[in-house]
């Protein structure tokens, strides 16, 4: 183990990180790759992977690890932030112009709100409502925008504050226009893996005067454990092009009202 010029122990903690920027670029690696790739014995990387899976970085199966989300595992917003950037950015792009100066507007935790946040400068003034720490300190600087933050327990694996304090926080409030994502959209419903994120983002819903749902095309026509709301909930869904004909059709079928977002 060597020390940094900070006379700081690096070794694994620094194999670790590159490990997992590894695996959150690829969205999935094996044990074995990744052993001949940093040079160092399975037993060694099946110890770092243990560590990265304690962190909430990825999670392991049978022979490797992975970053992707699955019906009952989110991915971590590291991932996230990485994933489907264009897409997010095409429909952040429709989505700011249901905002209109004077408006109180919440987001939810999630990177595509993340991508709305982005884009909120010239719309100002605004009332901003979030629990995701990214988008605090992205709006913090921004100026003409009312800033609230909803407290709760800080959760480093969506880089959020949830709990009942969050619920709490949020049930005292009421906004314009209430924009949320969620991890899977079918047959009607939206779905989401935790239970703790199920109970905040339905809390946001019932704020808002009017929902919006933001869901890139790989949301679509997958389920996830828990039911979080029938699309009736939303006023509006926004998905990105690449949505297939299958998943347009069954938002047709379930009447839903959505638009298609061009890059």
């Amino acid at each position: 183990m060597t020390k940094d010029g900070d006379g700081v122990r690096s070794g694994p903690a620094k194999r670790q990180a590159a490990i997992a920027d590894h695996v959150l670029s690829h969205g999935s690696a094996t044990a074995a790759d990744l052993a001949e790739r940093f040079r160092v014995s399975l037993m060694t990387i099946h110890r770092d992977l243990d560590e990265l899976e304690r962190q909430g970085v990825v999670r392991k199966f049978r022979g490797g690890v992975t970053a992707q989300p699955s019906g009952v595992f989110e991915s971590n917003v590291a991932y996230r932030m990485k994933s489907m950037q264009a897409q997010k950015d095409a429909i952040a792009e429709r989505a700011v112009r249901l905002i209109e100066p004077g408006m109180a507007v919440m987001l939810d935790d999630s990177t595509t709100a993340l991508a709305v946040a982005r884009r909120l400068e010239g719309i100002t003034p605004l009332t901003v409502v979030t629990n995701f720490l990214e988008a605090i300190n992205l709006l913090a600087k921004v100026r003409d925008i009312r800033l609230m933050a909803l407290g709760g327990d800080y959760d480093p694996l969506h880089d959020s504050f949830l709990g009942v304090s969050c619920v709490d926080a949020i049930e005292a409030l009421h906004v314009d226009l209430c924009f949320v994502s969620t991890s899977a959209v079918a047959g009607g419903f939206a779905y989401h893996q935790e239970q703790h994120i199920v109970s905040v983002k339905r809390a946001m819903l019932d704020a808002g005067a009017r929902n919006v749902l933001l869901v890139d095309h790989t949301k679509l026509g997958r389920v996830a454990l828990h039911r979080l709301a029938p699309l009736s909930a939303f006023d509006q869904v926004i998905v990105d092009d690449g949505a297939s004909p299958e998943a347009v059709r069954d938002l047709d079928e379930h009447k839903v009202a959505y638009e298609i977002a061009t890059p």
